[in-house]
């Protein structure tokens, strides 16, 4: 700005001195030579000092646009008003010496203000940038924070990838803590019962709830299997049992899956059995069949439904198998289904290795004395080991029986 004070000065004394040189001769005409190199001397000082006046007011213009977006910045309002009496210079330059002089200083006035409040505006930047780079840093704290987390939880989730160990723990503390109820609930009673009158209870579709059998059944050329079952599930009430071998997961299985009727598999061999039995009531069910043209009766409360043949004939049930109580196997002791599961209650689940007569069925479905009790399997607590909250209850079929 002191530059163009002292450019516009040594303008106004140009334009004086050309002023006078246009005056009326008085000198002889032998100076007008000299005087004529003046004025063209003076007139490409005055084209100079325009250019330079041009180029300046170019530079002002710059600086203008610079303030301005500066100010704009600041967010100061004080910085975005002007003053109403003071003429804006910046567009252009007075001719007049006294006038420029007085614009000039006028204008110097101006930016001196505007210099002023742009410095306040500045401060307030740099205290807005200090709440920036703070909350900034608060930003990186809490970015670390969540990463430091999401680590945690992925670290979680990768020691929890081994789902058949986690599954083991589950099942054995929901066995324990069930075994552990019913002993207090029942009480003296419930410790000194027969070892024969109890019941199994499994109340969810799952694929971890099921008790084994502690013996393998021998090989076998006839068998008998009978049991007391209630369920209403729908549809079908699952697996009662299923026994597999190796090599064979379907070696005798009693299953009632979906909409289907209850079947006995024998070496994955079906025959339709014709029970009736989800309606929320205890009911008695044998199922008898001999190796010999794969012959088998079904029998319900006491009393036959059914009987067929070429079921798996001669072909003898295989020993060193695994017998599973409440869920199908997919293969020897595994491979369970939740939707195949066995919901409701199952007790004196007895098995032989013959045929029993119709009679001998009718005293087991009607509590005789005459009753006789598995010699391939005997419904025993010690008998079995119950897995996944599977529970026992005391059960004396006699009180129970509604024909």
């Amino acid at each position: 700005f002191l530059l163009l004070l002292q450019l516009s000065v040594t303008l106004a004394g140009d334009i004086k001195a050309a002023a006078a040189s246009h005056s009326p001769r008085t000198e002889p005409d032998n100076r007008g030579v000299s005087i004529r190199g003046d004025v063209m001397q003076l007139r490409e000082t005055v084209l100079q000092q325009k250019e330079t006046i041009m180029n300046q007011k170019e530079t002002i213009r710059e600086l203008t646009s610079k303030l301005a977006r500066c100010e704009s910045q600041s967010g100061e309002p004080g910085a975005r008003r002007k003053d109403a009496g003071t003429k804006n210079t910046m567009g252009d330059v007075s001719r007049g010496p006294a006038d420029t002089l007085a614009q000039l200083s006028n204008t110097l006035q101006s930016l001196k203000q505007r210099l002023e409040n742009l410095e306040v505006g500045i401060e307030i930047s740099v205290q807005a940038n200090s709440l920036k780079d703070l909350l900034q840093n608060r930003i990186d704290e809490l970015e670390k924070q969540v990463l430091s987390r999401v680590n945690s939880i992925e670290e979680n989730r990768h020691g929890l990838r081994n789902e058949t160990e986690q599954r083991g723990r589950v099942e054995s503390t929901l066995t324990s803590l069930h075994q552990r109820i019913s002993d207090l609930e029942k009480g003296k009673a419930a410790l000194n019962r027969p070892l024969d009158k109890f019941q199994l209870t499994f109340p969810l579709r799952t694929n971890y709830m099921y008790a084994k059998v502690k013996r393998s059944l021998p090989e076998m050329y006839a068998l008998t299997v009978c049991m007391w079952l209630k369920s209403n599930a729908s549809p079908g009430v699952g697996t009662p049992l299923s026994y597999a071998v190796p090599g064979q997961a379907n070696e005798l299985v009693l299953i009632e899956w979906g909409n289907n009727p209850m079947e006995l598999l024998i070496n994955d061999k079906v025959a339709k059995l014709p029970f009736l039995i989800n309606d929320g009531k205890w009911h008695h069910i044998c199922v008898t069949w001999t190796t010999r043209d794969g012959m088998w009766e079904a029998f319900q409360d006491g009393v036959k439904r059914g009987s067929g043949e070429n079921l798996a004939p001669y072909h003898p049930i295989k020993p060193q198998g695994l017998l599973i109580l409440g869920q199908e196997q997919d293969m020897l002791g595994g491979g369970f289904d939740a939707t195949q599961a066995f919901v409701g209650d199952l007790a004196n689940l007895h098995i032989w290795d013959r045929k029993l007569t119709v009679g001998e069925i009718y005293n087991l479905a009607t509590c005789s004395s005459k009753a006789q009790v598995g010699n391939v399997f005997a419904w025993m607590e010690t008998s079995l080991d119950i897995y996944g909250g599977a529970s026992k209850w005391t059960f004396e079929a006699c009180h129970l029986l509604d024909l």
